[in-house]
Parts: C-alpha cells; sequence; structure tokens
C-alpha cells in the first residue's frame, strides 16, 4: 500500500522489448510506493531483431500507456491512483547512447534528459543489476524487484527468442501483438452477433444450463457509461478490457467459459464508428482463432428489440454479413444457431458434445 506521505517521484528505464508480466510486476511496485512514476523507453539501435522497425521504442511506450489507461481517457495511464508518465527516448531526437555504451554514458545520459525535463526522481527502481549504481548517479535511493526472476521467471531475451513459449508472461494485448495467444486455464467459447441477435441472452442461458461463467460484452458496458460518446481510442480499451475481464472469469468457470463478443468484432465496430482501426486492436483480432476454442454465430431471425443504444434493425443483416466476411478471411470456423434460446443452447452443447454434461 502506498505511504500517504510518499510524496516523491519514481524512474523506471528499460527496452521494454517486448513488455513483459516482469515489467508490469516492477511498474506496479513501483507506483504503489511513490506519487508518480516516470517511465522511459529507448534502445539504441531501437530494438533488438528485424521487428524493431515495425515496432519502434514509441510503439511500445504506447502499449504501457494503454496497458494503464482507464475508462477515463482524459486522466491519462496510472496505476491506482499514480500517474504515470511514459517517455520514448530516439537517437536521433534525443541523443540516445548505443545500448553497448558504457553503464556512466547511459547514467549520465538520463540524469541530463531528466534535468532538461525538470524531472527530479527520489527513488529508481530495477530488476538489474546496474540498478543501484545508476540510482547513486541520479542521486536517488534504489529499490530492487524481483532481481533474481522468482515471482516472474522471463526476460525480454526469453521473449524474443521464443515468443510462442514464453506467452504466459505477456499480457494478451502485448501477445496479440506477436502473434501469440497466452495459454487458456480453461477452453474459451465466443459467441458473436449482430445486434439484437441474442447473442447475450444465449451467452447467459448457456453459462446457466452449463453450470459455469460468462463474460459479457464490456463494449455495451463502456457505450452505456460514456451515454454512446465513445472516443476512437476506447475502442482498443474495450478490446484489452474485454480480455483482462475473460482471463479473470476463467478462474470461476467448470469446463468451458462462455465469452459475448471478441476483438475481431470490436475492430468492426471501430471500423463503423471512426473509419479506421489502431494496429494493436487489428493485431489482437487477427489472433482471435487462437484465443477461442470454438466460434458460433447467432442467425439474426429473432425479433429485433430498439433498447436505445442500438442502430435501426435495417442494419443488422449487414452486420452479420461483415461478421461472416471476416470470420472467412481470418480462417475461423463456426457454427451458425438458430431458433429459440432452449434450440439454440441445444445446438451449442451438441457442438461442443456437452449434451450430457450436468
Amino acid at each position: 500500500m502506498k505511504s500517504s506521505e510518499s510524496t516523491n517521484t519514481g524512474l523506471v528505464v528499460g527496452k521494454f522489448w517486448p513488455p513483459h508480466r516482469g515489467h508490469q510486476l516492477l511498474l506496479e511496485t513501483a507506483a504503489a510506493q511513490v506519487a508518480e512514476l516516470v517511465v522511459l523507453v529507448y534502445a539504441n539501435p531501437a530494438g533488438p531483431g528485424p521487428a524493431a522497425d515495425r515496432l519502434p521504442a514509441a510503439t511500445r511506450a504506447q502499449w504501457i500507456r494503454e496497458l494503464y489507461r482507464g475508462d477515463e481517457l482524459a486522466q491519462g495511464p496510472r496505476i491506482g491512483t499514480t500517474p504515470l508518465r511514459v517517455f520514448a527516448l530516439s537517437a536521433e531526437g534525443d541523443g540516445v547512447p548505443p545500448d553497448a555504451a558504457p553503464d556512466d554514458v547511459h547514467r549520465e545520459f538520463v540524469r541530463q534528459w531528466l534535468a532538461r525535463q525538470g524531472i527530479a526522481v527520489a527513488t529508481v527502481f530495477s530488476s538489474e543489476a546496474y540498478g543501484p549504481g545508476f540510482a547513486q548517479h541520479l542521486g536517488a535511493a534504489h529499490v530492487s524487484v524481483d532481481a533474481a526472476r522468482r515471482h516472474v521467471p522471463v526476460s525480454g531475451t526469453l521473449v524474443r527468442k521464443n515468443p510462442l513459449a514464453t506467452a504466459a508472461y505477456l499480457h494478451p494485448l502485448v501477445a496479440a501483438q506477436l502473434g501469440v495467444v497466452p495459454p487458456a486455464a480453461i477452453p474459451r467459447v465466443v459467441l458473436l452477433g449482430a445486434e439484437s441477435s441474442g447473442k447475450s441472452t444465449l451467452c447467459a442461458a448457456l453459462a446457466e444450463a452449463c453450470h459455469t461463467a460468462w463474460v459479457p460484452e464490456y463494449g455495451r458496458t463502456l457505450h452505456e457509461q460514456k451515454n454512446g460518446n465513445l472516443a476512437y481510442e476506447d475502442l482498443l480499451y474495450i478490446a484489452r478490457r474485454h480480455a483482462e475481464l475473460e482471463d479473470e472469469a476463467a478462474h470461476k468457470a467448470r469446463k468451458v467459459l462462455f465469452c459475448d463478443t471478441n476483438a475481431a468484432t470490436t475492430a468492426l465496430y471501430s471500423y463503423y464508428y471512426f473509419h479506421r482501426c489502431d494496429p494493436a486492436l487489428q493485431a489482437m483480432a487477427a489472433v482471435c482463432g487462437q484465443r477461442y476454442a470454438h466460434t458460433f454465430v447467432c442467425a439474426p431471425t429473432v425479433p429485433f428489440e430498439q433498447d436505445g443504444w442500438r442502430g435501426p434493425e435495417a442494419l443488422r443483416s449487414f452486420q452479420h454479413g461483415m461478421i461472416l466476411m471476416q470470420l472467412d478471411f481470418y480462417r475461423i470456423p463456426y457454427v451458425l444457431v438458430e431458433g429459440s434460446v432452449a434450440e439454440r443452447v441445444a445446438q451449442v452443447r451438441r457442438a461442443l458434445g456437452m449434451v450430457d454434461d450436468a
């Protein structure tokens, strides 16, 4: 718990190539002990391997901001109540020294950069051996966080070497950028469908029939919370938050977890509302075929219900077609379900081999 007397600024410096759960432990531990946390993301070259040009420091810094943004975009990223200031530094714009430069060169570079920004750092947090000397050069205290990697046994080097084998140590948003999916504790079944196609009702009914948990569509929750005034940046946040809610619900599920909507549908809405889609959201959409063990699509044949949040009924058929096109594009097999709620429940349970499950 953060002390009420904590008024200092903390500092974390690293490549974050890519950000992993160990980095998150470091950031969250630091944020609990300071009033403000400054994070510097840099490397020279920009990042190890050929993907450096595609995923530069600025992109990795944005991932960190996205991991810690909340419902209110204007507040900026924060961990708990601690504001998070994330900076991406480059060799061209900031004079970042080469990675191979001596420690003293890097220490002095950071000291001068902080001075130019008017940032006074009281505490440096790190998980590396260079931490104490670095902090001393800045005239700051040092706090070591899981330097032995006992709590989170991973490193950026290990992730770059084998993203699939280390996916368990990656947030779903970050893992998707590397084309992998963290292993699931329990199979996930996703239900898709146009507005007012009965998917939320079916999800709840399936969870009850199978004595398990289900995850409501977070996009609907935020849409109502913001009175329908979603911003472009909210769509990636919706996908990220929905993935987190799925991970949380998986611990309470029995045999299977039912999920109302996925990131691919969120990407469709991003194009529908804003005619564009964040590359990070595109990446989350692209791995939906790996994330979910089964995909079902609700036919738009139930009576249309206008609840004040939905588009016109005429749009429903178009939405249905777009969902099917997207599934075909990603080569995701699916089952179309029709009829009453009871009939749809039976169709899904038969497809899952759960007819006799109790």
